[in-house]
């Protein structure tokens, strides 16, 4: 079983959302058609198309189950009808902004239609983790069996805003997995989900994790975060993430996201590579390709 566990769903909804942003800075009048243009990206038809289009990638691949993330506050009911479509093949992720006055009753929205982690981007909505908006978010997913947080740390870079001409105001400083401490341990039934290993501050991610043991990682995205730590290999970066987490905290991810490029196999295969490398046996690897999120997210 392989459990891809960040895959981003750029839904209609999102390129309308993106279009709007990119108006907004210039002056001029952006359209869906103009940024796919740009980007060089397939037209995702509508949710249901979209929604149809991974299933058949997953398919091609051997994809068991993946997340779909919505990556746009606001997006969720977009990812809702993806998971609505297959609910044993999708697991519903969306974003949240705990700054915005609608956002608890949001998240409430958004879990009452079968989605199943929040995800939290600090650097990006400019908040603290200490703040207490994020704590009654909190409160809102450990009332709800099978819930999860996913909280992005460490470096933001998002590529798609660098090629539009679009600034990303975000303030990495809200971003140190250390701060999740908080949060971890006075909601220890919670799942936390830090994507990318951290994002280049896997020193702190690692503490964070060797205290709190809700504390997960996934594996997604090239991690070319790791040129931040001159030496560092991804073979290293497993054997720390393993040594602290064990295999059991472990979500292997890709960070697929656009068409045509589809399921980024490489990711997988440099991932697989770099735990054989290590010694890493079946059984483990077995745990991280796709146990552990299967478990963590149980149908039904």
């Amino acid at each position: 079983m392989i459990c891809d566990s960040h895959l981003h769903f750029f839904s209609p909804t999102f390129f309308a959302g993106l279009a709007a942003q990119l108006s907004s800075h210039d002056g001029q009048t952006h359209s869906t058609p103009d940024i796919l243009v740009r980007l060089g990206w397939d037209d995702p038809g509508s949710t249901d198309t979209l929604a149809d289009r991974w299933e058949d990638e997953l398919d091609k691949h051997g994809i068991s189950r993946a997340a779909l993330i919505a990556s746009l506050p606001h997006d969720a009911p977009a990812v809702a009808a993806a998971v609505a479509r297959n609910p044993s093949r999708f697991v519903g992720f969306f974003m949240a902004d705990p700054t915005k006055a609608d956002a608890a009753e949001y998240v409430i929205r958004s879990l009452d239609a079968g989605l199943r982690a929040v995800c939290l981007f600090p650097a990006m909505h400019c908040f603290g983790l200490h703040d207490e908006r994020v704590r009654a978010i909190f409160e809102i997913i450990s009332s709800r069996p099978g819930t999860a947080a996913f909280v992005h740390c460490g470096m933001l870079s998002l590529g798609m805003r660098k090629n539009l001409g679009l600034p990303s105001l975000f303030d990495v400083r809200f971003g140190n997995p250390l701060d999740l401490d908080y949060l971890a341990t006075r909601f220890p039934l919670v799942p936390i989900i830090v994507p990318h290993f951290g994002s280049g501050m896997l020193r702190e991610a690692l503490m964070l994790a060797d205290r709190c043991g809700n504390v997960y990682f996934d594996t997604s995205s090239t991690n070319a975060w790791t040129k931040y730590q001159p030496g560092l290999t991804l073979e290293q970066v497993f054997e720390a993430s393993l040594a602290t987490l064990g295999p059991e905290r472990l979500l292997f991810g890709t960070d697929s996201s656009f068409f045509p490029r589809g399921w980024n196999r490489d990711v997988y295969t440099r991932q697989r590579s770099a735990l054989d490398a290590i010694g890493a046996g079946a059984d483990v690897q077995e745990r991280i390709f796709g146990g552990n999120f299967d478990q963590l997210f149980r149908l039904g």
